[in-house]
């Protein structure tokens, strides 16, 4: 071999799978691999799956497929590595299965099918390591695993019980970061406001003092960095009203991403999720009364197991008081190994279908009501993108608010007197809304 050995990778699922797959890729750069881009120019592939609905294990077999049929060596890990026999029934051949986070499982097996040649005076990798996501923007991950039983959810089946970073850990990955040049960091695990139990909260030295393995300590530390710290996966448990006061106080985004998932109360229970939605309501209430600019994020599951029409008209009526700003929705699917499979009468797929499209269309009307009273006002804005719509050129692009996550949220289109340049943070007018999205010009910078 004439060239240092070329790994082609394939990341899918989660952003938290996405960490996975950069510190799987910081590590072979490391040791002197190179990256390809299609699986035709490397000498082996890896595709890092997701396992999380029947929907994806499709996709990911898929993509195990076409990685096989375009190089031929191919190691697989990830999510749905947790269950190989699902991977090597449909492709014996593959080289090896790993399950999620056995990085050194999966350094292993390439070593095994291309061994590495190292140029310790050439193979220079950054402090922060290598990451998938554009310059401006890094995910953090705070913890593995989860200790929820939600019965609808393998994932602690896959990915296992809570396992913590201690804090000085995560602010050090998050210094890095910045010092890189990342102006957004999206905090994520499986359960954020469970981070440090598994710790009991243990202290860790940092800057000469000690931090708390704890969630709004942990918070409160990287809020001190300057950057946009935008928070994932909150499940609402009473402390998370203690970061209210760090948004008020702009230490952290405005912006909390709660997985609640339904609004019946019987639902819920056969979820396994807290139920007490009067509560939840009144706490929505007086988070934005102490935060006017807060953004709430959430997900729902249409077609659980024995919803009714009244179940889910009591989601409809929730969404109708508690105005979340964005929504994303799914269709129930079963998968194998979910409690929750047994737990009611399969609802059809018709009526999943419209299910769906009604709370959808319900949730179209409160995003363009909610988007509608931010016309004529200014926001700071990230730029992820130059010469997008409305126009071509470098006085054009899309980025995004202080509302706006990436890969999930809304955009906001902006036009710009003078260049704009991907990753600034622009102050800009906001001149008209639709359903889902922004429009404006750059006023400052």
């Amino acid at each position: 071999m004439n060239h240092p050995p070329r790994i082609s990778f394939v990341s899918l699922g989660c952003p938290k799978a996405l960490v996975d797959s950069e510190r799987i890729v910081t590590r072979l750069r490391a040791e002197g691999y190179e990256l390809a881009r299609d699986h035709a120019e490397a000498d082996l592939a890896i595709v890092n799956t997701c396992g999380f609905l029947d929907s994806a294990q499709a996709e990911s077999l898929d993509a195990i497929g076409a990685a096989l049929a375009e190089n031929g060596k191919v190691i697989v890990t990830g999510c749905m590595g947790a269950e190989p026999e699902k991977i090597t029934g449909a492709y014996p051949n593959v080289l090896a299965v790993t399950g999620p986070q056995q990085y050194e499982s999966v350094l292993a097996a390439v070593h095994r099918a291309v061994p590495p040649r190292h140029e310790p005076y050439v193979d220079l990798i950054p402090p922060e390591g290598i990451k998938l996501t554009p310059r401006h923007y890094a995910y953090l991950k705070i913890s593995e695993g989860c200790n929820n039983r939600c019965t609808f959810c393998i994932i602690p089946k896959l990915r296992g019980g809570l396992v913590s970073r201690p804090a000085a850990d995560v602010l050090r990955e998050a210094e890095r970061l910045v010092a890189a040049g990342v102006k957004e960091l999206l905090v994520i695990s499986q359960d954020t406001s469970a981070y440090g139990v598994d710790l009991k909260y243990a202290t860790s030295p940092w800057k000469g003092e000690a931090v708390r393995a704890k969630f709004i300590d942990l918070a409160r530390a990287l809020g001190e960095f300057g950057v946009w710290v935008r928070l994932h996966y909150v499940y609402p448990y009473p402390h998370v009203d203690e970061i209210i006061r760090l948004m008020v106080d702009g230490k952290v985004l405005p912006y909390l991403d709660i997985p609640f998932q339904h609004a019946s109360p019987c639902v819920l229970r056969r979820m396994r999720r807290p139920a007490m939605q009067e509560e939840t309501l009144a706490r929505v209430r007086q988070w934005r009364s102490d935060c006017p600019d807060l953004t709430i994020r959430s997900t729902f599951i249409v077609g659980f197991p024995g919803e009714t029409e009244e179940d889910f008209s009591l989601l409809l009526e929730w969404l109708g008081e508690a105005e979340l700003d964005r929504v994303g929705c799914f269709r129930y699917e079963p998968v194998a190994g979910a409690a929750a499979n047994d737990l009611g009468a399969p609802v059809p797929e018709p009526v999943k279908r419209e299910r769906y499209d009604r709370l959808m269309r319900r949730q179209q009307e409160i995003s363009r009501k909610r988007l509608k009273r931010r016309v004529g006002k200014r926001e700071h804005v990230i730029i992820d993108e130059i010469g997008a719509a409305p126009g071509p050129g470098p006085r054009a692009g899309k980025g995004r608010s202080k509302s706006d996550a990436p890969q999930i949220d809304g955009t906001v289109f902006l036009e710009s007197r003078r260049p704009l340049r991907v990753g600034e943070i622009a102050t800009v007018k906001i001149e008209r809304a639709d359903a889902y999205d922004l429009y404006g010009k750059v006023v400052g910078y």
